[in-house]
Order: C-alpha cells, then sequence, then structure tokens
C-alpha cells in the first residue's frame, strides 16, 4: 500500500467503494487523512464500515471542512450529467480527484525521479501496459504494474529511487489526475469511445492529450487525426514528442515496416527488431504496441539489448490473442476478450488459416464487420445465442457447424486441423459477450484453455487456470 502523507490532518470526502475506492479510502487512513465514505450501495457502505472506514452520506456533511473530494473513476464526473456529489463539491470549492492524482502526489513527495511510465489510448493500452511491465521485468528492475489493468495504483509498492512505476489510465481516470506528470507518457490511439461519458469526441481527446501534455517524454501513436494533432499541439508547447506508427515511415521515431520496427532519426533508420516469430506480437496493432513499448523502455534507461531479450520472452497478455497450445503445426489462440467484432478483427488479421469458434452472447450487427476476413476462416464453429444469426450472416461464404458449446467446438476445431495438416490456428474470438454461457470473459477463456489441454497431443505454453472448465 502506498499511504497518502499528503493528504495528512486533511479531511478527505470518498465516493465510490468498490475495489479501487475501498483500497484508497485505506491508503489515505494510512497517511493520516480524515475520511468520511460513501456509495449509492448499500452493501458496500456496510462493508466498508466492517472494515473500518468510516461513512456517512455525503450529502449530511459540512463540505465547508472538506479539503479534497475523492471521486470513483467510474462515477460520472461530466457526462451524461454529474454525480450529485460532484455538485456538492463544486459548490463548496473543493477540489475532485481520483486515486492516480494521490499516487502522483505521493511520487511528487518522496520520490519524483522514480521512473513512471502512464499508457492511455482507445485501443492495445493493457497489451503495451503488460509488455513495457515485462521488459522491465525481465531486465532485473524493480518494477510495479496496475491502474487500469491488474492492482489499485495505491495498493502498489511505495514510491523509491530506482523503483519503476507502470500504469495504464482510462480516460475517467486521467479525468481525475490534473497534476499528472509521468517520465514517459504514451498515447497510442484514439476512436471513438465512451462518448456516453465524455459527450463529444474532442471531449474524449482533450481528456487523453493531459497524460502525455504533462510528461517528460511524450510517445504519440500518429495514425488518426487526433493523435497526429496533439502530438503537434504538445511539442509545440515544449514537450519532447517520440512518434510511433504501425502504417507509414516517418522522419524521426519509431515505425512498423510488416514486423520490423525501425527507428528513424534526421531521416536515418536502422532496425531496432524484428517482431517475426514472436506469436505473442503478431499483427499490425501489435506492431504499434512494441513500437510504444520500446521507446517507452529507451527513453526509461533500459538498453536496446534489453528491450530485444524482453520482446522475445513476452508472454501475452491473458485471453488477448493469447497462444496457449500447440500440436504440430496448429496453434491454440484464445482471444476471448474479442466481445464484439471489431474487437476479433486484429486475432483473424493475424494468422492466415483460420479455424475460428466464435458466438456468445451477440452484440448489434453481428459480424458483418468481418466479411473481408472472411477468406482467412477455414471453418467456423457456432456456439450460444448468437450461433445461428452468425450461421446466417456467414451464408455459404464460410463452411461452419453450430456446435452449441464450447468443448465440442473445440474438439471439432482440433480435429478439422490436424487433418488439414497445414500451418493454421485454432482460436476462440468469439466477437460475443460470453454472459448466455459463462460469467465472464475470462471464464470463457480459461475453459478454452481446460478444453485444450484436455487434447490428445498438445504441448501447452501457459501454465493451467484452476477452475476453467
Amino acid at each position: 500500500m502506498i499511504p497518502a502523507t499528503t493528504f495528512k490532518g486533511k479531511t478527505v470526502a470518498l465516493f465510490g467503494l468498490g475495489g479501487s475506492g475501498l483500497a484508497t479510502a485505506k491508503a489515505l487512513q494510512a497517511g493520516g487523512a480524515v475520511v468520511i465514505a460513501w456509495d449509492d450501495n448499500p452493501d458496500s457502505v456496510a462493508r466498508a464500515a466492517a472494515e473500518g472506514v468510516p461513512t456517512r452520506d455525503l450529502r449530511e456533511i459540512d463540505w465547508a471542512s472538506v479539503a479534497s473530494f475523492v471521486l470513483s473513476p467510474g462515477v460520472p464526473l461530466t457526462h451524461p450529467k454529474p454525480h450529485w456529489t460532484v455538485g456538492f463539491a463544486r459548490a463548496a470549492g473543493v477540489e475532485i480527484i481520483g486515486d492516480v492524482e494521490i499516487f502522483v502526489r505521493e511520487r511528487r513527495a518522496h520520490a519524483p525521479d522514480c521512473p513512471f511510465i502512464a499508457i492511455t489510448g482507445t485501443n492495445g493500452k493493457s497489451t503495451t501496459t503488460a509488455l513495457i511491465a515485462h521488459i522491465l521485468q525481465a531486465s532485473g528492475r524493480d518494477t510495479q504494474l496496475g491502474g487500469n489493468i491488474g492492482r489499485a495504483v495505491l495498493t502498489l509498492d511505495l514510491p523509491r529511487d530506482g523503483r519503476f512505476f507502470v500504469v495504464e489510465c482510462s480516460s475517467y481516470q486521467i479525468d481525475l489526475a490534473p497534476t499528472l506528470n509521468p517520465t514517459a507518457g504514451i498515447l497510442l490511439n484514439l476512436t471513438p469511445d465512451h462518448l456516453d461519458r465524455h459527450g463529444t469526441m474532442q471531449h474524449y481527446a482533450d481528456v487523453k492529450e493531459r497524460l502525455v501534455a504533462g510528461a517528460k517524454a511524450a510517445i504519440v501513436g500518429t495514425d488518426d487525426s487526433y493523435c497526429e494533432l496533439i502530438g503537434d499541439r504538445i511539442e509545440r508547447a515544449g514537450t519532447m514528442v517520440i512518434r510511433i506508427s504501425k502504417r507509414q515511415p516517418l522522419a524521426n521515431g519509431l515505425y512498423a515496416e510488416g514486423s520490423r520496427i525501425i527507428r528513424a532519426q534526421q531521416g536515418a533508420t536502422s532496425l531496432l527488431v524484428d517482431l517475426d516469430g514472436i506469436q505473442t506480437l503478431r499483427g499490425s496493432h501489435n506492431a504499434q504496441n512494441a513500437c510504444a513499448a520500446i521507446a517507452a523502455c529507451l527513453a526509461a534507461g533500459v538498453s536496446e539489448e534489453e528491450v530485444r531479450k524482453g520482446l522475445q520472452s513476452f508472454p501475452g497478455l491473458k485471453h488477448r490473442m493469447q497462444p496457449v497450445g500447440r500440436r504440430r503445426q496448429v496453434v491454440f489462440v484464445n482471444d476471448s476478450k474479442a466481445t464484439n467484432a471489431d474487437a476479433a478483427a486484429p486475432a483473424l488479421s493475424s494468422y492466415e488459416r483460420i479455424y475460428w469458434i466464435a458466438g456468445g452472447l451477440p452484440k448489434e450487427g453481428g459480424i458483418a464487420s468481418l466479411a473481408p476476413l472472411f477468406p482467412r476462416i477455414v471453418k467456423a464453429y457456432l456456439i450460444g445465442e448468437a450461433a445461428s444469426a452468425f450461421a446466417a450472416q456467414l451464408g455459404d461464404r464460410v463452411p461452419y457447424e453450430i456446435s452449441d458449446h464450447l468443448e465440442r467446438a473445440v474438439a471439432h476445431a482440433a480435429a478439422d486441423a490436424e487433418r488439414d495438416g497445414e500451418a493454421s490456428a485454432v482460436m476462440l474470438s468469439p466477437a460475443c459477450a460470453s454472459f448466455d454461457q459463462y460469467k465472464n470473459f475470462e471464464v470463457r477463456g480459461d475453459a478454452f484453455v481446460a478444453h485444450v489441454s484436455d487434447l490428445e497431443g498438445v504441448t501447452m505454453l501457459i501454465d493451467l487456470p484452476t477452475g476453467g472448465k
């Protein structure tokens, strides 16, 4: 835990007592703050009170005595309308912050020079965050990973010299972190997302910009117009910008040329690494993630050789294009996190011959947008509620069977791929939510891994999950 010592003796109101909110309340208490916490869910209030966190309805407190208001990132700050607590805080002139801002203040107070890499973007931020942390850990550096992935940021170990912090930040967290100042800040890309919480695409982009605007070194994707403009703007304001691209050569920065990651400096180029053969970093989207991770690690003092070794040993992010097993020329890929068609597209784009397991609780539009990728699919195995609708969308363009359940789909796909005799992938990339048959996508992915492990002759590439079936 990171005790919030910068709030010692101050009264802090807090709303939102989920996992990160409860951790924040305890960090504030440990640092000597007077905490008043609340939640709209009575069960959350009761749990917090049972764990020693003082609770009180924030409608009834004296806001004039409150120094700071900590809001859970999941609670609306602006759109569709501010939460009722926001109105109380603003009327009293109380700052509204989140747990990432508390972390930033603790780092600044106790170890301002400890490396802090912050990552955001619409897509790819979790893989990039995990990849950076893996490279650092593989090189023997003391590394803390958290934020919007893994552990809540205030449950990490204390900031100290030589300790690296790798923190994924959602737009909600950035919105509540006004003094965010990472050593290296990464903005991967921007596409329309969370507009129900930000109102417009421009406001969403403005929030994301704050992470790189306050960075010592800003690593910015150039493959969409929003990020390109942000990179230009913050560079004019004096921030050092390192541009990355998965689509086009750059005069300065890092870019992908197929699987090759190229560094350009004043027009001169050099090969940094070739991702060919690294199964966990297949596809152009992962080339962008790798460019960002390499740039951040180099900016943080990691050597090129250490970066190359870390890339080679990256195990991948669980449930995201994760190679989990192999039998001769067939690789088994767990992409259970792909809960809609757009999310399934990167995996389908990364393999030439696919035995595709798809289906579950369907999203609007189904798999129509994936039609350009249908030629890569040798056969589809359809499960869950979406099976009939997906069959209709596939029509006569892709052979398919309605397998209904995942275990049958894995068995049949594996058998067909084995008979094929060519290099291919048996892939769970459902393009659907899991809730018709599984509690969440993690349970679905673990079930896939367990079923693969039951196949004769399969060499598993990862440790088996517990309770997967």
